[in-house]
């Protein structure tokens, strides 16, 4: 039998060979869906989409206020500023830190998830196709995709561009940019890896994508890079799939995290941690081979933080920081962490009895903390029209409150702003002033 009559027979292991592939690469991203799927659920704060996640964010002044709202299982909370924005399936409401909404918009989500940065915030339906952006305390814009799409996450950078992740017909995934008004302003889909995120760089010129696929049969993650200067992404189903200006393998860890920073994009993954520069370079990285990741947050600024433990269940287990100097730093922690968050120089880790502060050093942080009370009526209008005229209405009862504990025995009391001498007893040469133009009136 000659080459020519053996051919055929080639081919079918070939075939098989191929389809066994592709269902080991189904198989690896419907895997990571499910794992960070449930990580999420496990995750405390809970604010991330499917492939990315995030820890609830903390001012770094030293100032926590609280107030309830209406609780439930589909909640994603994420803050936006100094504000807090609260999504379920049936609205959307942006709460200040006193408990004030500025936002209250009525939606139909299945699966509400949302993204921040800065002032902006994006909420979206993971699996449909509507999203809504903010700004400024205000709803921005907001869209429904063609049918042929199915959203898979979306991030926003301090500049309110926005990328936007989708399954698409025809191809493995798709990315879409937005500006600020919504106009969409780059294109990219690929046919050759599955997409998992995307982000916009800081200073809005760098795209980078999260794919997974199969190298040499082998599971890989990378991260590639796009200029969004190149006018040439398009979603033609002939047109050729774009090159990236750089790329990076990850490597055959699922990457639960994505974020930019100064020095990069942070990608965090179950074995371990790396900031990846624009150019494909992985400046900094640590290993979390041997233990489990149970919490991390990627919101420092300049550092990734993460407590990875021996064993996935106890209390046993090590805070680790890896800075963009590549210098990584541990710390052990003996109580059960309920969650851990990142802001500014700083890391809180919330426990059963206690929320500890350090900074990225490792050192630990005394925070004051106040607690505002006020129930659930605040958050509502009360009967007025809107927001607004209720805030209106309630001008002489905010200046009591505000005024009321400043006067003591009929002097005002400014003990606690450290003012000179010369300038607290002004305000009381005033009052008196006052009260006597008052008697001889």
């Amino acid at each position: 039998m000659n080459r020519d009559e053996q051919a055929p027979r080639q081919k079918r292991p070939s075939l098989l060979l191929r389809f066994l592939a592709f269902l080991v690469t189904l198989a690896l991203v419907l895997g990571a869906v499910f794992l960070v799927l449930n990580y999420d659920k496990l995750n405390f704060d809970a604010v991330r989409r499917w492939f990315s996640y995030r820890s609830l964010e903390r001012s770094d002044n030293g100032q926590a206020e609280s107030f309830s709202y209406d609780g439930g299982n589909t909640n994603r909370f994420t803050p936006v500023g100094s504000d807090l924005l609260v999504c379920t399936e049936n609205t959307i409401r942006l709460y200040s830190g006193s408990g004030s909404v500025y936002v209250d918009e009525t939606v139909s989500l299945e699966h509400p998830a949302a993204d921040s940065e800065g002032s902006r915030a994006l909420v979206y339906d993971a699996g449909g196709q509507h999203l809504f952006a903010f700004s400024d305390r205000a709803l921005a814009w907001d869209l429904t995709l063609d049918d042929d799409l199915s959203l898979l996450s979306a991030t926003v950078n301090s500049a309110g561009y926005a990328a936007v992740t989708a399954e698409q017909n025809g191809y493995k995934g798709s990315v879409t940019v937005y500006d600020p008004s919504g106009a969409s302003i780059m294109r990219l889909a690929l046919s050759s890896s599955f997409i998992m995120d995307a982000a916009v760089s800081p200073d809005s010129k760098t795209l980078a994508v999260l794919t997974i696929g199969l190298e040499d049969g082998n599971f890989e993650s990378q991260l590639s890079f796009y200029s969004m200067d190149e006018s040439s992404y398009t979603m033609d189903e002939h047109a050729a799939e774009p090159t990236p200006s750089a790329v990076c393998s990850l490597g055959n860890d699922v990457i639960l995290g994505l974020r930019w920073g100064s020095g990069g994009v942070w990608c965090l993954g179950e074995s371990g941690a790396a900031l990846v520069s624009p150019s494909g370079e992985r400046t900094a990285s640590t290993d979390f081979t041997g233990r489990y990741l149970k919490e991390f947050s990627l919101e420092g600024d300049g550092f990734a933080a993460a407590l990875v433990g021996k064993y996935r269940a106890g209390t046993s287990a090590d805070l680790v920081v890896l800075a963009e100097d590549g210098e990584s730093r541990s710390l052990p922690v003996e109580e059960q962490v309920l969650s851990l968050s990142a802001a500014g120089r700083y890391i809180a880790v919330l426990t059963a009895d206690s929320v500890d502060v350090f900074d990225d050093e490792m050192l630990p942080v005394e925070k004051t903390h106040s607690v505002i009370d006020w129930d659930v009526s605040a958050a509502e209008k009360g009967g007025y029209a809107h927001f607004m005229a209720k805030e209106i209405m309630e001008q002489p009862e905010a200046i009591r409150k505000t005024v009321s504990p400043r006067i003591q025995d009929g002097r005002v009391v400014l003990d606690d702003l450290h003012l000179p001498e010369d300038e607290t007893s002004a305000p009381d040469q005033k009052l008196k002033d006052l009260l006597k133009d008052d008697e001889n009136s």
